[in-house]
């Protein structure tokens, strides 16, 4: 229910005025779950919202972003180099990209409030909202789970990545799909340390790295 009432308001918020659909999607992934856990009378920090882990979120952080980032810097310049390959109908289908990509360094525009931007509006009530809170309530219903380097994966895990998906479909952009496959790593990350900090901070970091690579590569 908490799901779709976030679902359902980016929606509606992105049918009848589209700049209105990322506040609204802030608000409520932060909101809904604090509003359901009062009805229940649960404290915020047993979701994964607390800095008792910091350390250990930060230390994680660093040591799968130095194996992640160099492979998806790999896998995206080859991919946008097989672009051109593509039916143009098909490219605007499975990517957001319509033209030829030319390298040539540079950061996004307002880059530092970029980095404010996607820390503390898009990725921790994000990360919050989803592997916090849906995927705590989803294990307290299935505990069951193999444990996968130090982390225990069961149905709750797979169930918030596609809710996940799912959720970046109310703008209708199909490409968004494939956020399915980095929600894995940030359900692992807060499964193994208990927190959603430091997957909160690869997101905005893997966010940045999109950006930065959009902006290098097509003057994004």
């Amino acid at each position: 229910m908490v799901w779709a009432l976030g679902f359902g308001g980016i929606l509606i918020a992105w049918l009848i005025w589209r700049p209105a659909a990322k506040l609204v999607a802030t608000v409520g992934f932060l909101y809904l779950p604090v509003l359901a856990m009062r009805v229940r009378g649960e404290d915020y920090r047993d979701f994964g919202l607390s800095t008792r882990t910091l350390g250990r979120d930060v230390k994680q952080f660093l040591a799968v972003g130095a194996v992640v980032f160099p492979l998806f810097i790999a896998g995206y310049v080859a991919f946008i180099y097989l672009l051109p390959q593509l039916p143009s109908d098909l490219m605007r289908v499975v990517t957001p990209y319509v033209s030829a990509p030319h390298f040539a360094f540079r950061l996004p525009d307002r880059f530092p409030e970029w980095v404010i931007d996607q820390t503390f509006v898009v990725a921790l009530p994000e990360e919050f909202f989803y592997r916090g809170y849906l995927q705590t309530r989803l294990r307290d219903a299935w505990p069951q789970g193999r444990v996968f380097f130090g982390a225990r994966l069961g149905p709750a895990f797979w169930l918030t990545a596609l809710l996940f998906a799912l959720g970046h479909l109310a703008i209708f952009e199909v490409w968004r799909l494939s956020v399915f496959f980095p929600a894995l790593l940030f359900g692992w990350m807060r499964e193994r340390t208990g927190s959603v900090v430091g997957a909160a901070l690869f997101h905005a970091a893997a966010n940045l790295l999109v950006q930065v690579l959009d902006a290098s590569f097509f003057q994004r």
